[in-house]
């Protein structure tokens, strides 16, 4: 070939390598960011399927786009006399569906609701499974003791409040488990305790036995004594003649009205100096020592419906005193307040003192020993020969217009006819029995 002809031709041969060149390089490019997208993919792949060894949720985790529920909680189930919420998988309603017999529980489950029903028995078997449980109601059924199997609720050791009032048992339930926090017994008639059915609830803070046939002979082996975490015994509305004994330092609420307590021996209080709230209200207390309520933290003080026949000193911290319905003619306030510390004031705010025999309002020195008084409910008195008296004051106010508290005690007719409630709902647990007047 001629030499020209050559030099064309390597001419046509470069152009041509430079116009592929560019569309050479960017084909690599591509092909490099598709190899390692596959790369990624196939490693990102092979890492998901190997298993784990520390950690196995047991149930596909995928996010449900809708409720942003995790899946899994709609694949656990529950028994079909029931309701569970997607909200809360770990709950399931069974109240008032007329329930003869308690359904097996789901392993699941950690609350479960079977109140207002018609069950009379727990059988272990219905609890087989079901070992996460921390709350049970079981109230408002007719479940007697010997139907319930032995041992049935100790064998769950999460298990924290148990309800059972409103029932027909006649013995304390027994054994329990040792992680119980809330036991509520009331509305039952139990008459028979076990010596050791509370040795081992060292975790119990509440316990409610108010509404049942409890007398001394039960309480005498100090059976509370051992419950060192406990703050609040109910034992309302029992067959109590005297005052429970060995109760223990950390109790801050104790409930004892519509007993037959007649007397509190000296210094039963030492050992309760955290005692926040104290009602003894509808008992047959008379002479009682006028100091023995000189505890430290003492808030509330209910002696209502009692046959006491003098005041008693009345403790710093005190905030609201019901004395109603006793035999007081005359309050002595150098016994209520022997001394004034201008530094250190009584806290009393509120005193309820109707259906007493006083002939005169208290003597206006009371304002110097108890400044933060707002309310003093007289209401009706009583004479000597049984006849209903007036005062001039019914009820006495102070500081209307800066004391928001007194905004309560502004409808006399309210205050006639529930003022031993007003202060004191706010002290007490909800399930804590209001006096029955």
């Amino acid at each position: 070939m001629f030499p020209f002809l050559l030099a064309i031709e390597k001419k046509k041969k470069k152009k041509k390598m430079g116009f592929l060149s560019p569309i050479f390089v960017i084909f690599f490019f591509l092909g490099v960011k598709v190899h390692c997208q596959y790369e990624t993919y196939q490693w990102d792949e092979d890492y998901d399927q190997e298993p784990d060894d520390d950690y196995q949720t047991g149930f596909p985790f995928h996010q449900n786009v809708d409720y942003g529920v995790p899946f899994h909680q709609y694949t656990l189930g529950c028994v079909s006399e029931c309701f569970c919420p997607t909200n809360f998988p770990s709950s399931m309603y069974c109240d008032n569906r007329k329930l003869k017999a308690i359904p097996n529980i789901p392993m699941h489950i950690q609350q479960l609701y079977l109140q207002f029903n018609e069950i009379e028995g727990v059988t272990a078997n219905s609890f087989i499974n079901a070992t996460y449980l921390k709350e049970i109601n079981l109230s408002y059924n007719k479940i007697k003791s010997q139907k319930i199997d032995y041992g049935v609720f100790a064998k769950l050791p999460n298990l924290l409040q148990l309800h059972l009032e409103h029932n027909n048992l006649e013995e304390f339930p027994f054994p329990l488990p040792k992680s119980l926090e809330r036991l509520l017994l009331g509305y039952n008639e139990i008459s028979k305790l076990q010596t050791n059915a509370m040795d081992g609830l060292v975790n119990l803070t509440m316990l409610d036995l108010c509404y049942n046939h409890l007398h001394d002979s039960l309480l005498k082996d100090k059976i509370f004594a051992k419950m060192e975490k406990l703050m609040q015994l109910n034992l309302c509305n029992n067959r109590l003649e005297s005052m429970p004994p060995g109760l223990p330092s950390s109790l801050m609420y104790l409930s004892l009205e519509n007993n037959s307590i007649s007397s509190i021996p000296e210094k039963y209080f030492d050992k309760l100096p955290k005692l926040h709230a104290l009602r003894l209200s509808h008992n047959k207390l008379q002479d009682i020592p006028y100091n023995i309520f000189n505890l430290p933290n003492l808030v509330e003080l209910s002696v209502g419906h009692n046959k006491l026949k003098q005041a008693f000193y009345i403790p710093r911290n005190l905030e609201h005193l019901y004395l109603q319905n006793n035999e007081i003619e005359k309050m002595n306030l150098t016994v209520m307040c022997p001394s004034i510390d201008p530094l250190h004031h009584h806290h009393l705010t509120y005193i309820r003192v109707d259906q007493n025999k006083l002939k005169e309002p208290i003597s206006s020195y009371i304002f110097f020993c108890f400044p933060h008084i707002h309310t003093i409910y007289y209401g009706e008195q009583r004479s000597t020969n049984g006849q209903t008296i007036q005062l001039k004051t019914q009820v006495f106010r102070r500081f209307q217009d800066d004391d928001d508290e007194s905004e309560d005690h502004d409808d006399p007719d309210n205050a006639h006819e529930s003022p031993e409630q007003e202060g004191a709902e706010g002290h007490f647990d909800p399930h804590y029995y209001a006096n029955q007047e």
